[in-house]
């Protein structure tokens, strides 16, 4: 199996978490942030939206993160997320070509 076909398979494992779908459809909303960001969401925010545990909602963003869906930047006190709109539109390009 070539590392293209490990990375997508790693993706697409991420992505069937239905959690972590939530999540990323959250991160798609505009100016919800509580710390002001016009895109993306704070830990706390990604929690009350998917009414999750901090400790839970980090694991799932580590996951995210980790196969490049999500961007992290901690800012002060908080840690922000964002989804990586290049990262999601080549998985649905390279999903076009293979499926």
């Amino acid at each position: 199996m070539s590392n293209a076909e490990q990375g997508l398979n790693r993706i697409l494992q991420a992505i069937a978490d239905p959690t972590r779908r939530r999540i990323l459809q959250a991160l798609k909303e505009r100016g919800g942030c509580s710390i002001g960001k016009e895109v993306g969401l704070c830990a706390s925010d990604i929690e009350e939206r998917v009414h999750l545990s901090q400790p839970t909602i980090s694991h799932h963003m580590a996951i995210l993160k980790k196969v490049g869906l999500v961007e992290a930047k901690k800012q002060g006190q908080w840690m922000w997320y964002r989804r990586n709109e290049r990262a999601i539109t080549e998985l649905a390009g390279t999903l076009r070509k293979t499926l």
